[in-house]
């Protein structure tokens, strides 16, 4: 017995808030590219407040650590978030509470710093309203269409 399967279209609001979390994923990744190339910046700003305790070599290797973590926690934050927003996109309400979430620590990060860039502003902003999309009246329908037909 062949088993007929339904297939929930997306309403417009869903497909914003994807694109939204798309382009607030790229922005950030912009933001880590930028990142690398303040590599020397951040050797000054050690080497400054060094005060006699690392050598060159430490300051040099310290700068390239720190860098390099910073952006891979970049990337790895981006493929979660880019995955995410596909499960949103496939109407997976718990996707749409995790970005909920990581938005609003995004906002209480931008909040809780002053070290903040444009960049920085620019994907929060298109991650919010993106949040706020996803919880419109359209995509709760749909959302709630998914579940009923899992």
């Amino acid at each position: 017995m062949a088993t007929e399967t339904h297939t929930q279209t997306p309403p417009t609001t869903i497909i914003t808030a994807f694109f939204g979390f798309l382009v607030s994923t790229a922005v950030s990744l912009a933001a880590a590219v930028l990142l690398a190339g303040s590599r020397q910046q951040l050797v000054d700003t050690l080497r400054e407040s060094n005060q006699d305790a690392l050598t060159e070599e430490q300051i040099q290797g310290s700068a390239t650590l720190g860098l390099g973590f910073a952006i891979g926690v970049t990337l790895v934050v981006a493929l979660v978030h880019l995955w995410l927003a596909f499960k949103l996109k496939a109407g997976r309400n718990w996707a749409r509470v995790v970005l909920t979430v990581i938005t609003l620590l995004q906002l209480a990060s931008i909040a809780a710093t002053q070290g903040n860039t444009a960049v920085g502003y620019a994907s929060c902003a298109v991650a919010l309203v993106a949040v706020v999309l996803s919880y419109l009246p359209a995509s709760n329908a749909y959302i709630a269409a998914v579940k009923r037909s899992a």
